[in-house]
């Protein structure tokens, strides 16, 4: 809740005009009944028509000048929270966006798409109810009891006490219901999570036939969701008939009690009709203030968990600026390096060195599990080091800002991922100012440009979200071409050959080799054949460095790498 404050100071005129506007159509609300009493009173009791039509005319006015506050109201309520959402928004995924890789790991994409969604939406519509009612049911509540004081101070007593017992009956029943409402929400995210497991993996639920199975993971809790809904229900369906009973007594006993001073000439017919008309107000504000506090409740629970996102801070921070030289002959030095990912007690990487010269093509293979990936997320500086040191052109990496840092690599992750747009679109990542040219260039190096020229638009075809209207090879080939057109320093291939025939793989390296300029490669694969060249070949086995050298030299040397290469031999030689 502390974030909020600083965005409704953003937004305090019209946070103080929405509550005044309110205020003033619940005066306007409090002056009915009474006028009300005068018309019944004077006009109809001595038959002056004139003061019936004079009556009318200003209830008329006074609900038109309510409609128009509620409107105005009701504008700068929804502009405020509007405001305060869009803001808040703006500045949760501005703060997403400068997390490092620790934090997002730790606290999960689907919970942060939550909180920019759900969560920011509750906090909305909590501003928006509350601007407009948290002062206007209040100032009706004992408004209407303070007119009912100066009509009769005696029958004014059952105001207060219908005001108490409604009050502990609608309290009563929040206080029930609003843990069952937590529950409720826990299981529905759990519902929510079946949902999207099996609509995005619907695929390999009908490839292994686990429709059925699904289906009853699915109708349990779906069960478990209904049940505590009706449970909570059950309470909540309470409040009405218990607040109609108790505002009902309370207008028999006022019509009874001003029946007898009518009777005795204490009061007129019109000032009981006012009383039975507060009742009823009192009546409608209590209910409106319960759901209120609900909305509310909620509402502050959301922007609590929106603060914990903005309370984390990013572990790894870099330089504002840097212009460092980038002369050395040293494109990557890894000196001693260990790294553990948080809340595991076993290093991923242990005590790692070696030296990338300019140019190279360095080959990175080893067991599933064994490092290579937290390896090369090194370098671009995505994760830090624990101990040790890693240098990009004779700098740690710490000295780099991020825009040169990331300048300097292009990186090709383990999943090729796109984005809605179009081919252009998703090259341009890469250079923003990229050409046609440069881009053909690109698409020509990643053995891309072929299925691009087959396609109806080139360059304008669209690419839907994630990719999905392409194979995983063309997804693949497009992603190396889009960090090719950033012309990097340092390429880094994370196993992002895969999906590519041998044939395929074998020219995108060979066009890679025949690049002008002095680019380091770094090469993530499981296939040794996709190695061979290399200039240096790095081992891994479960996180230390088992083996580094030339293809040749590690078949002699390293058992770790005789072993991977023999596993894949008779394959791969049938492959070429």
């Amino acid at each position: 809740m502390k974030h909020l404050s600083k965005y409704l100071k953003r937004n305090r005129k019209e946070c103080i005009l929405a509550p005044l506007f309110k205020m003033l159509e619940a005066l306007f609300d409090l002056f009915v009944p009474m006028v009300i009493a005068v018309m019944i009173n004077t006009g109809i009791g001595k038959h002056d028509n004139a003061l019936i039509i004079r009556c009318s005319i200003l209830l008329v006015v006074l609900a038109l000048a309510g409609l128009a506050l509620s409107f105005a109201a009701q504008f700068f309520a929804a502009k405020a929270a509007t405001s305060v959402a869009a803001d808040l928004r703006h500045d949760l995924f501005a703060h997403i966006l400068s997390l490092g890789a620790p934090e997002t790991d730790r606290i999960g994409a689907g919970t942060l798409i939550t909180r920019m969604s759900s969560d920011l939406n509750q906090v909305q519509n909590g501003i928006n109810l509350f601007l407009r009612l948290f002062l206007r049911s209040p100032f009706i509540v004992f408004g209407a009891m303070i007119m009912a004081f100066t009509i009769n101070s005696r029958i004014a007593l059952i105001f207060a006490g219908a005001i108490v017992i409604l009050s502990l009956i609608i309290f009563g029943i929040m206080r029930l219901t609003s843990p069952g409402y937590k529950k409720i929400q826990g299981k529905l995210d759990r519902l929510t999570v079946l949902a999207r497991e099996n609509l995005t993996g619907v695929r390999v639920v009908r490839a292994f036939g686990m429709e059925s199975k699904e289906k009853k993971r699915f109708q349990a809790a779906n069960k478990e969701l209904v049940l505590d809904q009706m449970g909570v229900g059950r309470i909540s369906a309470l409040l009405n008939p218990f607040t109609y009973v108790v505002v009902n007594l309370g207008i028999v006993a006022i019509i009874r009690m001003g029946g007898l001073y009518v009777n005795s000439g204490i009061m007129n017919t019109g000032e009981v009709i006012a009383l039975v008309n507060y009742m009823s107000q009192i009546l409608v504000e209590l209910v409106k203030l319960a759901n209120l506090f609900v909305q509310c409740t909620k509402a502050a629970a959301c922007a609590d968990r929106v603060g914990d996102v903005l309370d984390t801070e990013p572990s790894i921070r870099f330089v504002e600026e840097s212009d460092l030289s980038v002369d050395s002959e040293e494109a990557v030095r890894f000196d001693h390096v260990s790294v553990s990912y948080g809340g595991s007690g076993k290093e991923a990487l242990s005590d790692i060195s070696f030296c990338a010269k300019r140019g190279q093509t360095i080959g990175i293979i080893g067991g599933t599990g064994s490092g290579k990936t937290t390896l090369v997320s090194l370098i671009p500086r995505f994760y830090e080091a624990d101990s040790g040191s890693v240098s990009v052109f004779g700098h740690p990496v710490e000295e780099y800002s991020a825009a040169q840092l990331k300048g300097m690599i292009g990186m090709v992750l383990q999943k090729a991922r796109l984005f809605s747009g179009t081919i252009r679109t998703n090259l341009r990542w890469g250079n923003p100012d990229a050409s046609d040219e440069d881009l053909w260039q690109a698409l020509k190096t990643a053995q891309a440009e072929e299925f691009v020229r087959q396609k109806k638009d080139g360059l304008d075809e669209e690419v839907e979200q994630g990719g999905r209207n392409l194979s995983g090879g063309q997804r693949q080939r497009l992603t190396i071409a889009r960090a090719l057109v950033g012309n990097p320093s340092i390429l880094i291939l994370d196993d992002s050959a895969s999906a590519l025939d041998f044939a395929t793989d074998a020219a995108l390296r060979a066009a890679l080799r025949d690049l002008p300029g002095q680019m380091t490669v770094f090469i993530v694969s499981q296939r040794t054949s996709s190695l061979q060249h290399a200039d240096q070949i790095l081992v891994l086995d479960d996180g230390a460095l088992a083996g580094i050298g030339t293809h040749d030299q590690l078949l002699k040397e390293c058992p770790v790498y005789r072993e991977i290469y023999d596993s894949q031999f008779r394959k791969e030689e049938s492959g070429s």
